[in-house]
Formats: structure tokens, sequence, C-alpha cells
């Protein structure tokens, strides 16, 4: 059976992840098996960059398949920040709760209209012996005036995706993965390993 290591320390994105390879025929590992692998520092100006720098250290040093994705929020009214900086926007990294506050602080007074916001997740997947594959994926909301519900992480209770009329936050897994930009991603990332494996 192939291997599939996740080239992520978060250990909410690696539930994600692993929920959303269920039904994969793939053995999951993840960081903890290899206790001795350093990962590299995020310093790329864009998602894309940094999920390959990601995916080609952990695929180098392991020999498998790396899957390594870098998302962020961008936020209209903020000119697309916190972007690549969105787990330590607030200074301490994987902070969500001072990330949302300070989030909420810089969008006082802004009308609804002008809250619009997407999540952004690029996945690249190395494979030893073949390239890097980018896959780019994106989902619209809007920033809401306060926090709402208590599933997911992150910046989720405060993007509230108008299609079904609910923040992130107030979603199952199911329903978040089916529309999610990861979970959007990921579908296009399972359409690539059937393709090329």
């Amino acid at each position: 059976m192939k291997k599939i290591v996740l080239a992520t320390g978060n250990r909410n994105k690696v539930i994600e992840l692993k929920e959303l390879l269920t039904d994969f025929p793939v053995e999951i590992l993840t960081l903890n098996d290899y206790p001795d692998l350093n990962m590299p520092e995020e310093d790329q100006p864009d998602f894309a960059g940094n999920a390959a720098k990601k995916a080609e250290a952990v695929s180098s040093h392991t020999g498998e398949i790396a899957l390594a994705d870098d998302s962020g929020l961008e936020v209209d009214a903020l000119s697309g920040r916190p972007g690549v900086f969105s787990a330590r926007y607030a200074g301490k990294d994987g902070d969500y709760d001072a990330n949302n506050q300070l989030l909420l602080k810089e969008l006082k007074g802004v009308p609804p209209e002008k809250r619009g916001a997407r999540f952004v997740c690029a996945m690249a997947v190395t494979i030893p012996g073949d390239q890097t594959y980018i896959i780019e994926e994106s989902c619209s909301g809007i920033i809401t005036e306060r926090l709402q519900g208590k599933g997911g992480f992150g910046y989720d209770p405060l993007f509230l995706y108008e299609l079904a009329g609910k923040t992130f936050a107030e979603m199952n897994s199911v329903e978040k993965n089916r529309v999610s930009h990861r979970g959007r991603a990921l579908q296009g990332v399972l359409k690539l390993l059937k393709e090329t494996l």
C-alpha cells in the first residue's frame, strides 16, 4: 500500500485531512512518525510556495509521497490580509482566539457589504522521482461581527458561508468538507493521485 506523509504539525489540519482521505487506499503517516524531521520555515510570499517547500522537504527526508497545505484567510477590507500570516496574525503561531479578536478589532465599523473574504488553500503533493504538483482552491464568504459556533478551528467562527447561512464553526465536518477551500483542494489532489499512481 502506498504511503502519504501529511506535512503539517497542525493537529486540527491532520484530523481534517485524515477525514477527507478516509476512503482513499493509502497508509497515512504524520510528522509524529518522523520525530527527527525539522520542518522548513514558511517564508515564501504565497500559499503555493510555502506548501511546495514543506512537501518537498518532507518527501526528501522520508522518501515517501508528501502532502502539504498552506492556507489562510484573505479579507477584502484589509487588502488581502492576514493572508500567509493567518496563523500568526496576532503574533503567536496558532493562537486562534487572539487572531480572531484582532480581526474583529480591525473590521470594527466596517459594514456587512464590505466584509467579504475568502479562505484560500494551496496543496502541494511531492512524489519521489516525479515532481511537485500544486492545487489551489478558495471559498468565499463574509466575516461576521461576532464569533458564531463551536466547531472547526482558526477563523471558522467568523467565516460565514452565505449559501449555507452558517459559519464554518456552525457546520459539521461533512458539511464543511463539502464546500471548504481545503475540501475542494483535496478533491483535486485525490484526482491527481488516482491519475499518477
